[in-house]
């Protein structure tokens, strides 16, 4: 089979089975969410249901009724970072449904009276962050195939070892899942992964990536500093030879390898605590991919997008047709869109951002989503605007 075939049939499959739920009869996971509103106290007050209240997120009397503008627009940048540095589409499509459109406020509301109610918002918060970066690991992943810059095998490796943790995560913890605990350790871990990549942009950090620098520079002398153009897709990702414990190939005539084994035991591990965080998984897989696969920024955005559609896809299938989980459609109709336009644009944009400060980005967002996360979560307040 010729290699260009091989991705789109591979994306075929895998959007078969990713539109399953948007299929599936609404009835088989709706009784979860009326018994949950039915059980819930009515009245005017916190942790009450209002029947006469216009109903809003997820249908629910009183809830908050997201503007559609502002989730079209916030999508947009969810895609564009997203699609540019390989991480944070989760990240960044949980903030908007935690905090700009106040589903965490609202669903905290129903902790004490409403246990079920709340549980039912955190994970349909969780799915509904799924679906964005789904799309986008989708959009992501074609447009970086076609530029030559996405490691299929390692990309592959990767995902074979996210299916297993994908699956098991939501099976053993939905419905299970306070929304404060959620907002807390989703904060942690962005955190510590920020300080992680903090340090390779330093020195000391970039010291052992000879591979990946050589890369780099070769890659930004052709796009970026004037230097002789040359057609991406020709000196882009080419895979040299494929065996059971190294797969070696080459990228702008650096070569690079590594044992299949090892992502295939990273994938499962990043896939189950990002599927437990209810993200993507790229704020895990990009250190992952530039401090042990030893890859250039250049590569790791496409090869992250591939890996985390993968987890996503068996994730949300896991969440909404086994467990039960709702969504907002008409949201999540609106967001798709605005996630297809900015994944359309980051791969496009990306090639003209230096190495370094690709890495720069993704740090400066994850020590602000951690800080706020982290303290929201456990400190019960936010130390960083919003408050």
């Amino acid at each position: 089979m010729k290699k260009k075939f091989v991705l789109p049939i591979v994306l075929l499959l895998l959007f078969s089975v990713v539109v399953a739920p948007a299929f599936t009869d609404v009835n088989a996971y709706a009784g979860s969410l009326e018994d949950a509103i039915a059980n819930t106290p009515q009245g005017t007050g916190p942790g009450q249901i209002d029947p006469n209240a216009k109903p809003g997120f997820l249908g629910i009397p009183g809830a908050p009724a997201p503007s559609m503008i502002a989730g079209f627009l916030w999508a947009i940048w969810v895609g564009w970072i997203f699609s540019t540095v390989g991480a944070f589409g989760g990240i960044m499509s949980g903030v908007g449904h935690i905090t700009v459109f106040g589903l965490a406020d609202y669903g905290k509301g129903f902790k004490q009276t409403s246990p079920m109610l709340n549980k039912l918002i955190t994970d349909s918060i969780r799915v509904s962050n799924q679906w964005m970066v789904g799309l986008s690991g989708a959009v992501s992943s074609w447009n970086y195939y076609k530029m030559g810059r996405l490691v299929l095998p390692l990309g592959l490796m990767l995902a074979i070892g996210s299916i297993s943790g994908s699956f098991l995560v939501p099976v053993i913890t939905a419905g299970k899942v306070s929304l404060k605990a959620y907002l807390g350790y989703f904060g942690l871990v962005v955190f510590v992964i920020g300080g992680f990549l903090f340090y390779e942009t330093t020195p000391k950090g970039q010291a052992g990536k000879k591979e990946a620098k050589a890369a780099a520079k070769a890659f930004e002398e052709s796009h970026m500093k004037g230097g002789a153009k040359v057609d991406e897709a020709d000196q882009g990702v080419k895979v040299v030879s494929w065996g059971m414990s190294k797969i070696r190939f080459t990228f702008y005539g650096v070569e690079f390898s590594f044992n299949p084994i090892v992502p295939i035991i990273g994938g499962f591990l990043i896939a189950a605590l990002a599927s437990f965080l209810g993200v993507g998984g790229g704020f895990l897989f990009v250190p992952f991919l530039t401090s042990v696969a030893g890859l250039p920024m250049f590569l790791v955005a496409g090869t992250s997008a591939l890996t985390v559609l993968v987890g996503m896809i068996i994730s949300i299938f896991t969440y909404m047709v086994v467990k039960g989980v709702p969504v907002f459609w008409p949201l999540i109709g609106v967001e798709l869109i605005g996630i297809f336009v900015g994944s359309m644009i980051g791969p496009r944009t990306s090639k003209y951002i230096p190495d370094i400060w690709l890495k720069r980005l993704f740090v400066v967002l994850a020590v602000y989503v951690g800080l706020r996360y982290t303290t929201k979560g456990f400190l019960g307040y936010s130390i960083v605007p919003p408050f």
